[in-house]
């Protein structure tokens, strides 16, 4: 290129920038001002400093006419193409153009500058070698005096290799999520604050059937109740854990879910420009929770669990029976004991009556005699030690425990546990008790109300430190002047008594107060009868 020829190209150049920069077209990126600008005050560098920093920067950039006919490319734009400046100048900027990019694009950037708005997209193009590279374009109009497009300032870099990147990472997180679909096991990356990151088809699976409730919150409640886990200090703590036992109760009174709960501790990469040199130790954490559903297994043992169970509590009901039955005979006997020992204390009139002394004297040694015989007789209390119990696990047992009889009576059964409630110290076998007695009473009171429609709806929750059982019946109710009497010892309401000694809630109350709690007759429930049972979760318990 002649003198000359080199002279009136950089006088373009310059009297282009400079028309571009005194009125920028809207949308013009801030970045391409700044480059311009001398030290953000909007005085930009004369002429030939000017130009030389256009030369010197990093950026491939070109100007062309209206016509897109090449008046000027830097030095970049020279490596960046393979093509040097003296073999592009005059040439149409097509000269890059590759054919693996869509006409589409193309009637995209032409409607956009000459709309006089700037373009940003990014375009196939091809380097002098024929070498196919991927450039982010900005592509911006430059406006003459009279408001006419003169020019266009082209700004493009290869961006190629971060394509290749964002490819590879796509594909990695692709192949991460297939084999996670791919496993039976629910799994979930959780942050700190609960929030679920990343998870798989097995986990959205347990999401509908929990009706949205978070599996990943269910989980994690468990986990704090069995090992105070929490997921707030796992930086912290630097751990994780392995194979915890974790019982659900999905709602809607499907069967319990198990799950062999593991977690994992990972790093979370830290995305802050501020935060680039400091150590690594300060980042945040997250948790890849995996559960595996033990569910088939656990209902295998459960069925074996439940036959002992089902036989101790036959056992012990019938023991109980015998104390009931031994209790009322001893509680008969008494009253015509009493009125012989009242007999005898009365002042002697006559021989007469001395003889019947005697006579109500042996009455009364055999009546001792037999309430000894009586007392001795009675079964003692099973002792029984206390454990770690689940209250959603008990109800649920006595629930199955009664599935005949509530088959058998057409009763039908609302189940609603809440999912998660906190382990209580208690005695499992004295607990099944006391809600077998309540659901009997329960059945019995349906039975006896004779509706079409039986119900018996059973419900658990955690309130103020209390879990607290709720077992109701759309049974005819019990009156509000039975309802201390109902707790009195052999008092039976109950229309056909039948071989009732009583409705068994002296003894559901026993055990209640024996573990610091209580049993009350909601006198306001209307439509049946509601027996609420409280529990505290920390509680002493009785004898």
């Amino acid at each position: 290129m002649s003198q000359r020829n080199t002279t009136l190209a950089n006088g373009e150049i310059i009297d282009a920038i400079s028309r571009f920069l005194e009125s920028p077209p809207e949308g013009t990126p801030d970045e391409i001002i700044e480059a311009f600008d001398l030290a953000g005050t909007r005085e930009f560098l004369p002429p030939k400093l000017f130009l030389e920093t256009v030369e010197q920067a990093p950026v491939a950039i070109s100007i062309t006419d209206s016509t897109a006919r090449i008046l000027y490319v830097n030095s970049a734009f020279e490596r960046l193409s393979g093509y040097l400046r003296d073999e592009v100048i005059g040439q149409n900027e097509s000269v890059l153009s590759s054919k693996s990019t869509p006409i589409s694009v193309y009637q995209d950037l032409w409607e956009t500058i000459k709309d006089k708005r700037v373009w940003h997209g990014t375009l196939v193009n091809h380097r002098k070698s024929r070498e196919e590279y991927l450039a982010e374009l900005i592509i911006s109009p430059v406006f003459s005096a009279n408001g006419q497009i003169a020019y266009y300032l082209g700004m493009h870099r290869d961006i190629t290799e971060m394509h290749q990147l964002e490819q590879r990472l796509k594909f990695q997180k692709e192949l991460t999520e297939a084999a996670l679909d791919a496993v039976p096991m629910v799994v979930a990356m959780v942050d700190a604050e609960r929030k679920v990151l990343m998870d798989n088809h097995a986990y959205k699976a347990l999401l509908g059937d929990f009706r949205g409730v978070e599996p990943a919150t269910l989980f994690l409640d468990a986990l704090e109740q069995q090992l105070g886990f929490d997921l707030s200090n796992v930086c912290q703590v630097g751990k994780g854990f392995g194979n915890i036992d974790v019982r659900l109760d999905p709602p809607g009174g499907a069967s319990p879910r198990w799950f062999a709960c593991s977690g994992v501790r990972v790093a979370e990469l830290d995305e802050a420009a501020n935060n680039y040199f400091k150590q690594t130790g300060a980042s945040r954490c997250c948790l890849l929770l995996i559960a595996n559903e033990v569910t088939s297994s656990r209902r295998r043992i459960n069925e074996a669990r439940l036959n002992m169970i089902r036989a101790n509590m036959a056992e012990q009901q019938m023991v109980q029976t015998m104390r009931e039955a031994i209790s009322g005979a001893i509680f008969k006997l008494q009253v015509p004991l009493n009125v012989i020992k009242a007999a005898i204390s009365m002042p002697d009139g006559g021989s007469a009556k001395s003889s019947l002394r005697e006579v109500l004297q042996q009455a009364l040694e055999s009546g001792n005699e037999a309430m000894d015989s009586l007392h001795g007789s009675l079964p003692s209390p099973t002792l029984e030690q206390t454990s770690t119990v689940n209250i959603n696990e008990i109800v649920h047992e006595v629930i199955k425990l009664s599935t005949d009889r509530l088959l058998a009576t057409g009763v039908v059964v609302d189940w609603r546990p809440t999912a998660v409630l906190p382990s209580l110290s208690g005695r499992a076998n004295s607990l099944r008790g006391l809600f077998k007695y309540l659901i009997d009473n329960a059945i019995e009171a349906v039975n006896e109300a004779g509706r079409p429609y039986r119900e018996v709806r059973l419900e658990t929750r955690e309130e103020n430190h209390e879990l607290v059982v709720e077992v109701m019946d759309n049974g005819s109710g019990i009156q509000q002047s039975q309802r201390i009497k109902a707790f009195e010892p052999f008092f039976c309401g109950w229309t056909h008594a039948g071989e009732h000694a009583g409705m068994g809630l002296t003894m559901a109350q026993e055990v209640a107060i024996g573990h610091g709690g209580s049993v009350e007759i909601d006198a306001d429930f209307l439509g049946g009868c509601r027996v609420t049972v409280r529990l505290p979760v920390n509680g002493t318990e009785g004898g």
